[in-house]
């Protein structure tokens, strides 16, 4: 803008170089003394490795299995579990359902989303270390004063034209632009392990829809070897009834079963749509766009050697714990930030241009213009507000430590809990298997029994009733020691 009296004095080009020249000199010393300068708030140290060498007072799995038809699993502690942990099971076609649940799942897509938004504002923040350099170009009209001289008002209005560049830089002396970098990084970083975190849930949650859907069909399966033993049943006790050997009530009694374990059909069959439906939108696709899955308990291979990191290295892997720690390397550097706003803020700035009367002269030697300008903004009342926000940040950053040791203490419970599960599973797939040994024996020697006419057929309900409940519990307890293996691992699952 040119005033009347114009204050921009106007040099020859190499005066203006001359000038230029000392003020990038000036700048080259101020950018030197901001890189080296001191850094105002706590610098962040990583929490301190847990010394404890296991997860709790009882996560011993026995060597021997209870019974010699159950395989013993063997913790192999301070041992990496594979990255690609899945595999373990030796089934292809659960690995195919994870790689496309890892490309199409939808949630994993807003994550990664979310980490490029991270990452390119961690870089426009990196912006914040280098002088920032503008073009500028202005046409206006304008008027100064109403003085007036023989009836003429003066001076006249008059067109202005610009043209030119400005340079400014605010002097990080006290370290306050470093801290909001390094708050931006760690947002970045958390924002990383967090996707890591929501790939680990997404292949875990395919494990075990597939591990659900498998022991549902074997459920319905069961149910249904049970019905044809209740029609079976049913026709016997019609025989010996039509033959006037047994009541109307032993009858009624046969019908009463068959109907009652027919119910348990429809609520599986919802079960396993439903589990069905989940699977398909956890790999990205509607359920319409996939052909329902089977699978067979018996098609998964139980890993026997189950891999698990110790305490110490597990808070350096498991995404969660990762991104906790990256929020409070955040919270850290934003007490940094908030300090660095209670100094003086020092800047630089510099503008060179032409500014002309007629855009004719713009280019002119004589249109030339320069300004070297610092500037320094220091706050004297704020009403508190600065002071405030830096207690704030401190109680922040006290959030997050307490957040972080909570995240790290449910983890370990968390494989504690997969430990004592896996252990457990061992010992109730064992008694399930000899409750349906025994079950079957008192069923087939019942069955025996009724037809020699030494029993009714209430006992053999009764054992037909005991033989289902130990069938289903026996298959129930294969599916839960695949189920509990699969938590183990996601448990301990590391960070890509």
């Amino acid at each position: 803008m040119i005033a009347r009296n114009n204050i921009m004095r106007v040099y020859s080009r190499s005066h203006l170089q001359l000038i230029m020249n000392k003020f990038s000199q000036v700048l080259t010393v101020a950018v030197a003394a901001t890189l080296s300068a001191c850094v105002v708030g706590p610098n962040f140290t990583p929490p301190a490795t847990p010394t404890i060498d296991r997860y709790s007072a009882g996560n011993a799995i026995p060597a021997d299995a209870p019974d010699t038809d159950v395989p013993a699993q063997q913790i192999a502690m301070d041992t990496e579990l594979p990255l690609q942990w899945w595999t373990l099971f030796k089934n292809d076609v659960l690995g195919e359902l994870i790689k496309q649940a890892l490309a199409h799942n939808q949630n994993l897509a807003a994550a990664q989303a979310t980490v490029e938004q991270g990452q390119a504002l961690a870089e426009a923040r990196l912006g914040m270390r280098y002088p920032q350099v503008d073009l500028t170009a202005s046409s206006g009209r304008q008027k100064y004063g109403a003085q007036f001289l023989g009836g003429l008002a003066f001076p006249p209005p008059f067109t202005y034209y610009s043209f030119g560049a400005a340079v400014s830089y605010t002097l990080d002396y006290n370290g306050g632009t470093k801290r909001a970098i390094e708050q931006q990084q760690a947002l970045a970083a958390y924002q990383q392990y967090q996707l890591h975190a929501a790939q680990l849930t997404v292949a875990s949650s395919i494990v075990e829809k597939v591990i659900e859907i498998a022991a549902i069909q074997a459920e319905i399966h069961t149910i249904e070897e049970l019905l044809s033993d209740d029609r079976h049943n049913l026709q016997m006790v019609q025989v010996a009834f039509d033959a006037g050997s047994i009541s109307r009530v032993d009858v009624l009694s046969a019908q009463s079963q068959l109907a009652s374990d027919t119910t348990q059909l429809p609520k599986l069959r919802q079960q396993l749509s439903e589990a069905r439906n989940s699977l398909s939108v956890l790999t990205g696709h509607s359920p319409a766009e996939v052909a329902p899955l089977d699978f067979d308990l018996t098609a998964f291979e139980l890993p026997l050697q189950l891999p698990v990191e110790l305490p110490s290295e597990l808070v350096h892997q498991r995404p969660d714990i990762l991104a906790a720690e990256e929020q409070l390397h955040a919270a850290t550097a934003a007490v940094g930030v908030a300090t660095a706003n209670l100094y003086p803020r020092i800047t630089l700035s510099a503008t060179f241009g032409q500014q002309a009367l007629a855009a004719g002269d713009l280019f002119n030697r004589s249109s030339s213009a320069w300004s070297l300008i610092g500037n320094l903004t220091a706050p004297v009342f704020d009403g508190g507000r600065l002071r405030a926000e830096r207690r704030a940040a401190l109680a922040t950053l006290s959030v997050q430590a307490a957040h972080y040791q909570q995240v790290v203490l449910e983890s370990f419970a968390q494989v504690a809990n997969a430990l004592d599960a896996v252990a457990h599973g061992a010992e109730q797939l064992s008694a399930e298997t000899q409750a349906l040994k025994v079950a079957q024996q008192s069923l087939d020697l019942m069955r025996e029994s009724f037809n020699e006419g030494n029993v009714g057929v209430l006992q053999v309900l009764d054992s037909e009733r005991l033989y289902q409940q130990a069938r289903l519990g026996y298959v129930r307890a294969q599916a839960q020691r695949l189920y509990v293996t699969a938590q183990l691992f996601a448990a301990v699952g590391r960070s890509n």
